[in-house]
Order: structure tokens, then C-alpha cells, then sequence
């Protein structure tokens, strides 16, 4: 019960790291505000374990809405101590054939939804003088991706502005860290691999233990950027991505026998 007594809004908790967030953050104590496009297919896990929590359906790029959800949750519950934001789309290609809609649509619900998810939060957790904020970027933020340029962009602009708001309001005693997951066995992932078999293959390869990640393995360093473990972390961008961003394999250890 690492986070008995907290409040904690989670966007894109319909589904995916979202989801995986919001049930084991509820399992360890946190009354959870879940938000999505979409109402999620199964949200019993995080209502058994903390009955108190509550969802919303709403668009990320709408800071109205946002701010509304952020103030019945203030308001119904007396404070907000942990924002997650896993609401996030991927899209892509190369720039001179991206079209314009689609880079838009990318930057809006990536970089400007977090910006809005945030802000709503702040003044409460400004009043309350702490908070943890914790934003889900991409390993595809700290290295580009071979197409990805708008989800790159996006992506690097979350690490960035993650750590602009710990500079700013760490003194408020509010923490703010990026999580940078790698590839994940997602509804989103299953979107864009499922059609490009020999991609996927080449990613398993370059991911060091040789699988995609799960939902809960987000979730478990979300856990810990919440909880007061992490009391002095902040300003950081942790990858869990099986050691993707570790390096390139070349075949060489195969060759000395070591595999």
C-alpha cells in the first residue's frame, strides 16, 4: 500500500500503460481518476481495489475539460498528489511525406495533451506544495526512429518539458520525471507492428532480453516515481526498455561463443 491515501489522475487509462497504471496504482491504495478518448472495456480492477475511483471520458488536446476533471478531483477528494500521463497516439513517416493533419494530430495529442494535463494539475499541487508528475515519452524521444519523425518530436518535447517543470516548481516541492518505455505489448504497438512482421522481429533482436515489454513493467516504475521512494528523484528521464537504448548488437559475442 505504497500510495494509500494519494489521489492520482491517470490519462489514456483506457487501455495499455494507462490501464496498467491506474489498476496497480489503485492496488496499492491511490484513489484513481482514469481519463481516455475511450471508455475503457473493463475498468472492475481498479474500482474493486479502490472503490473511490472514478473515470472520465474526455480529449486530452481539450485543456476545458482537463482543467474540469481536475477540479471535481480536487474538490471531491481534497487534493491530487500524482499525475500520469499515457494518453498518446503514434503516427509517422518521413517529413517530406508526412502530411500536415497528421503531424498536427501527433504534436496535439503527444506534446500539447500533456502540456494541458499538467498545467490542470498545477495549481493544486502548487496549494498543496507537493505532487509527483509523471510523463510517458518514448525510448523513440531520447533516440530517433527510422520514419517516426512526429512521434520523435513528440516525444522529445515530453522529456524536455518534463524537466522544465521540475526547474520550475521543484521548490513547491513537486516532482516531475519522464518514464521512456520502450516497445510494449500495447493495443497501440499491435497497430503499427502487426503490418510490418520484419520490423517487429528486428526490434525483439535489438531489445536486450529479447521480448516486448508488458503494460505492468511501466507500471511498476510509474509506482516508484509516485511513491516517496523516489522523494529525491526528479527532472529525469528513465527508460524501461529491456536495454533497447543500451547499444547495437553486431554479432560479435555470437562469434566468440558466448550465446
Amino acid at each position: 500500500m505504497r500510495l494509500q491515501g494519494k489521489v492520482a489522475i491517470v490519462t489514456g487509462a483506457a487501455s495499455g500503460i494507462g490501464l496498467a497504471c491506474a489498476e496497480r496504482f489503485a492496488q496499492e491504495g491511490a484513489i484513481v481518476v482514469g481519463t481516455d478518448l475511450n471508455e475503457p472495456k473493463d475498468w472492475s480492477l481498479v474500482t474493486s481495489a479502490s472503490p473511490e475511483s472514478w473515470f472520465s471520458t474526455l480529449d486530452v488536446t481539450d485543456g476545458d475539460a482537463q482543467n474540469a476533471v481536475a477540479k471535481q478531483t480536487a474538490e471531491k477528494h481534497g487534493r491530487i498528489d500524482i499525475l500520469v500521463t499515457a494518453a498518446g497516439v503514434g503516427d509517422g513517416g518521413p517529413v517530406s511525406m508526412i502530411d500536415n493533419a497528421a503531424w498536427d494530430r501527433v504534436i496535439d495529442i503527444n506534446l500539447k495533451g500533456t502540456f494541458l494535463s499538467i498545467k490542470s494539475v498545477l495549481d493544486t499541487m502548487m496549494a498543496q506544495r507537493s505532487g509527483s508528475i509523471i510523463t510517458v515519452s518514448s525510448v523513440e524521444g531520447i533516440n530517433g526512429t527510422e520514419g517516426g519523425s512526429a512521434y520523435n518530436a513528440s516525444k522529445g518535447g515530453v522529456i524536455l518539458l518534463t524537466k522544465n517543470v521540475s526547474i520550475d516548481y521543484g521548490r513547491m516541492g513537486i516532482r516531475s520525471n519522464a518514464i521512456c518505455p520502450g516497445f510494449i505489448d500495447t493495443p497501440m504497438l499491435h497497430g503499427i507492428m502487426d503490418s510490418m512482421p520484419e520490423f517487429k522481429a528486428d526490434v525483439i533482436r535489438e531489445t536486450k532480453v529479447g521480448r516486448l515489454g508488458k503494460p505492468e513493467e511501466i507500471a511498476g516504475a510509474a509506482l516508484f516515481l509516485a511513491s516517496d521512494d523516489a522523494s529525491f528523484v526528479t527532472g529525469q528521464s528513465l527508460a524501461v526498455d529491456g536495454g533497447y537504448t543500451a547499444g547495437h548488437r553486431h554479432g560479435i559475442v555470437e562469434l566468440m561463443g558466448l550465446v
